[in-house]
Formats: C-alpha cells, sequence, structure tokens
C-alpha cells in the first residue's frame, strides 16, 4: 500500500531552482515519486511512497521559507500510482495566465467540508466548479455550474463572459485539493465580488471527511495520478484513462469499438491523425513488451 499524499503552499521563492536538488535527493533517498511544481509563488505537486519517505518530505518542506504551514491531504493507492520522480521549475504553480492574481494578498472564505452543505444549500448562493471539463464529467456536487473550460486558463474569459449570471449572488467555488479556489476566489475579489467562499481542502478533503450518506458529492473525483479517481472515503475509483487523449473511462467506456489501448478512446478517436495512432501503437507496443520483462514504461 503507497501513501499519496497532495499538497501546496503558496509563499515567495526568491531562488525556486535552487531548491529543486535537495527535494530531488530526498525523494530518490526514498524512492518517493510524483510530481512537484516548483515557483516563484509557491509550490504544488501529488508524491506517493512509504510512510518514512513521505514525512521526510514533508519535514523538508516545512522548513522551507514561510512553509511551516503548509497543509497536505493523504490517500491510498494499492499501486504505485507513478512511474518516477519531477521536480519541475514553473512559471505558475496551478496556471491561470493573470498576472495580478495574487493569493497571498487574500482569497475567499474558507469553508470546512462540514459546513459545506448548508452553504451550497442557500438560495441565493451559486456553486462553481473551477476544474477542467474532463474532471466535471465524472463527479461533481449536485448543482454546480460547470464551466465547460479545458484547462484553468480559460475562467476568466468564462466568468468575463458569464458575471451578469451571478448577479446578487454569493459564489460558492471548489475543485480537486484547493489550489485553483486560491486564486480563482482572489480573481474575483478583484473583479468585485463580494462575497465569495471556497472548499477548505478542496473535493479530497471532503471526500474524506463526509458519511456517503451525508454527501452532496455525485460521481467520483478525478485524481492526476496512476488511480485516475477517486471515490467517497477516498477510495480508488472505477476509472481508467485513454493513454490517448489523458481523459478518464469507464468500464463500459473500455469496452465500445472505438477504444484501443493506448491509441484512442470514443473521446479521441476523430481528434488524431493515422500518424497519431501509428506513434501511439508503437509506444503501446513497448509499454506490452517492458511489461512481459517485468519492468516499467516510462513513457
Amino acid at each position: 500500500m503507497y501513501i499519496v499524499a497532495a499538497l501546496y503552499h503558496f509563499t515567495r521563492f526568491d531562488d525556486p531552482d535552487a531548491l529543486r536538488p535537495a527535494i530531488v535527493k530526498i525523494c530518490d533517498d526514498h524512492n518517493t515519486k510524483g510530481t512537484l511544481l516548483v515557483a516563484r509563488e509557491g509550490i504544488n505537486g501529488t508524491v506517493a511512497g512509504t510512510r518514512a519517505g513521505i514525512d521526510a518530505l514533508l519535514r523538508h518542506l516545512r522548513q522551507l521559507p514561510d512553509c511551516e504551514t503548509l497543509e497536505h491531504k493523504e490517500s491510498h493507492a494499492s499501486e504505485a500510482p507513478f512511474n518516477r520522480m519531477k521536480v519541475r521549475l514553473k512559471r505558475e504553480i496551478v496556471t491561470m495566465g493573470q498576472p495580478d492574481v495574487d493569493p497571498l494578498a487574500g482569497t475567499g472564505h474558507y469553508v470546512e467540508p462540514e459546513d459545506w452543505n448548508d452553504l451550497i444549500a442557500q438560495d441565493d448562493v451559486a456553486v462553481i466548479d473551477t476544474r477542467n471539463d474532463y474532471e466535471v464529467a465524472i463527479g461533481t456536487f449536485k448543482n454546480a455550474i460547470d464551466p465547460e473550460t479545458k484547462s484553468f486558463g480559460e475562467f476568466p474569459a468564462w466568468w468575463e463572459a458569464n458575471k451578469d449570471r451571478f448577479h446578487n449572488k454569493r459564489v460558492a467555488m471548489f475543485c480537486t485539493g484547493g489550489i485553483r479556489c486560491e486564486k480563482s476566489t482572489n480573481y474575483l475579489l478583484g473583479q468585485g465580488v463580494e462575497e465569495v467562499f471556497h472548499l477548505k481542502g478542496g473535493i479530497l478533503k471532503y471526500l474524506e471527511r463526509i458519511p456517503e450518506g451525508q454527501s452532496t458529492w455525485d460521481g467520483e473525483c478525478f485524481v492526476f495520478d496512476g488511480r485516475v479517481s477517486v471515490g467517497h472515503g477516498l477510495k480508488e475509483g472505477s476509472h481508467k484513462l485513454c493513454y490517448a487523449c489523458r481523459r478518464p473511462l469507464q468500464p463500459e467506456d473500455i469496452k465500445r469499438p472505438e477504444y484501443e489501448a493506448g491509441v484512442t478512446c470514443h473521446l479521441c478517436i476523430d481528434e488524431t491523425s493515422d500518424k497519431d495512432k501509428a506513434r501511439f501503437r508503437d509506444r503501446q507496443k513497448q509499454i506490452v513488451l517492458a511489461h512481459q520483462r517485468g519492468e516499467k514504461h516510462l513513457g
């Protein structure tokens, strides 16, 4: 059983690239794998490993400048959810493309998972899912608004086109782990929205704390690792990933005639060329051969 730790923290790093070697060494020493993004605005990512490995990494991160309050969320995976460790230097730890957005300057009101149901049940509250369309497709809160964005960077344009719908409304926002809402709520405050709320700890913390019988969540939650999705209690979900388009698929989708492992699914069959599909087939062949040798393919 692997411990999966999702984390983020906004702070000021003067030289984020200088942080990478020590982080990589700690992860390598403990065989911890996953992806961490480091930028001038902070750190974000998900990693998996042993109890000792995760604890060693968290200890190190919390010793970085102004990171002592870094929070994380834990779940479990029966198989290794990552094949390698990557620590990447980025312009933003979650890309919104709005230079004036600064979560350190202020965010919406945090709402504990235990208080979320009561808030979103209010008639004057509009609930917005800030995730991408393929994430929303497999699960969301009942009656939540789906902006149908393909990337988080599209959210500001969607808001500008739809803001009149929310006149005299309080706005409650949510995302997977909370990081997108740090930026989206700051953005809305900057747009003049007076009452903005967001789910503290995101969907993951809600599914961890709220019993299924009391939940207003419908479906599963997409996660950016080999498990693909999780459900209530953060139990591993039923979805598989199409490795051509990276979208989540239901078990019945894999039985459809459009599906070819590693090559195409019913969602992307018309989105790629024959040349693309030939390249994907070659990659899939290498994956199968690596598996037969008892190795993991890192492509």
